[in-house]
């Protein structure tokens, strides 16, 4: 089903057009969890502790041509609105040549790169043959994440989170049996679990990409009207490089405090890598509905109906707040029961409780930030998004440094984490009202 976001109850049409998105990235976490499970049960800390940085890693390479997709995404959805068909059919063309290339490089960039990544994460010897092995069987599926964002994205551009959905589904499905199959029951490790995910990201891949040719072809050019646009690449590397850069930039926030845990030894990269994956499936609902949020902004702003955009906003940010309330009670009031999943030592348990404790205050100001991402997006702001994320993100690592060489230690780190993301949710909000 395709929404036409311009129209209709505001209230009904953003719920229902973020329902399938965040089923589906709840359903692509709970195969992550799914994932941390078998993988911390039956191999242990150390190829938790392997698996849960590359996770680090990994996120952030995809935030990289996730953010693309994003900025293009936001150009479909004003020409969406418009209704433009012609441009559309060529940003759509120029979006996704652009996007491959990029993955492309990437990709060999980071197998060649391989060692330094290790050595940058400061992984310790007894996790990094793991990691390597992991890192060399997933960095192959770079390329089939892409593919799935960038249809996935064009298709939630257009006012279809359906789609996605379905794909995403059998992805997670086939993910988990895989794993399964691979790590409990046939003896292949950690390599194993790199191979259950490249399997099921091609499947998704392949699936969503057929879709797309057989089922859209009135949003894809036909030969004859293939040619080259410098406005329209200029109007995608306008919204998409921000974007991108906004994404990788908090994804690599991220990244660097990895880093920084991973000098702690294995029990806290372990306790780390569950955590993280927990607050990961509590925040993910609220980036899916700062997404659809960001599409409904895009087409009303081709609409030019502001009025609209305006109203949107205070509905998304009442449900978004409530939401990050509750989240917020779960992880401060019921932290053990939640962590307990994971850990069979008491240190590993102990560690990521305390993380979900303090990350649990910013979760709140979290759902604030990203819903007014969105909605900044979708009226093309991305460089404002950009400098802002750049400068507040960027603050997380000196000051986890500092903290964690206090009396506070580990915990500075989380406090560290914890605090940016208040003061964001804070300035992103007053920058919104002020546009």
């Amino acid at each position: 089903m395709y929404y036409d976001l311009t129209r209709g109850k505001i209230s009904r049409s953003l719920i229902l057009f973020a329902l399938p998105m965040i089923a589906g990235n709840l359903l692509q976490q709970f195969y992550n969890i799914a994932d941390t499970l078998i993988v911390g049960r039956v191999l242990g800390s150390n190829a938790l502790a392997a698996v849960g940085s590359s996770y680090t890693l990994m996120t952030f390479l995809t935030s990289i041509f996730l953010g693309l997709s994003m900025g293009a995404g936001a150009l479909f959805s004003i020409y969406q609105g418009r209704k433009d068909l012609s441009s559309l059919k060529l940003s759509i063309l120029h979006a996704f040549l652009l996007i491959l290339a990029v993955t492309l490089v990437l990709n060999l960039a980071v197998y060649a790169g391989i060692e330094p990544i290790l050595t940058f994460l400061r992984v310790p010897d007894e996790v990094r043959p793991g990691m390597r092995t992991y890192l060399l069987i997933i960095f192959a599926g770079l390329i089939a994440t892409s593919v799935y964002n960038f249809f996935s994205c064009m298709l939630r551009a257009l006012g279809n989170s359906s789609v996605p959905l379905i794909f995403l589904a059998v992805s997670a499905v086939l993910n988990i049996a895989l794993d399964l199959l691979f790590v409990a029951v046939l003896p292949f490790g950690i390599a194993g679990a790199a191979l259950a995910t490249v399997l099921a990201q091609y499947v998704s891949a392949v699936g969503i990409l057929l879709y797309v040719l057989l089922r859209c072809r009135m949003w894809l050019p036909s030969k004859k009207e293939w040619r080259f646009s410098h406005s329209i690449l200029k109007e995608i590397l306008n919204l998409s490089s921000m974007t991108c850069i906004q994404q990788s930039v908090m994804n690599f926030g991220i990244l660097m405090v990895q880093g920084l845990v991973n000098s702690f030894g294995p029990a806290v990269m372990a306790a780390f890598a569950a955590a993280v994956k927990i607050d990961t499936f509590a925040y993910l609902p609220v980036q899916d509905f700062g997404n659809a949020y960001s599409t409904f902004t895009a087409q009303n702003y081709g609409a030019r109906k502001h009025d609209r955009i305006r109203h949107g906003y205070r509905i998304s940010f009442g449900i978004l707040a409530v939401w990050g309330l509750i989240i917020t009670a779960a992880f401060v009031f019921l932290p053990k029961p939640i962590a307990g999943l994971f850990f069979h030592d008491a240190e590993s348990l102990s560690i990521a409780v305390n993380y979900l404790i303090i990350i649990g205050f910013s979760e709140g100001f979290m759902a604030i930030e990203l819903m007014t991402i969105g909605a900044l997006s979708g009226l093309g702001l991305t460089k404002l998004c950009s400098i802002i994320s750049i400068l507040l993100t960027g603050a997380r690592i000196p000051l986890a440094l500092v903290l964690s060489h206090t009396e506070m230690g580990l915990s500075g780190i989380w406090w560290a984490l914890s605090l940016t993301s208040i003061v964001k949710g804070i300035v992103f909000t007053l920058t919104f009202r002020h546009t």
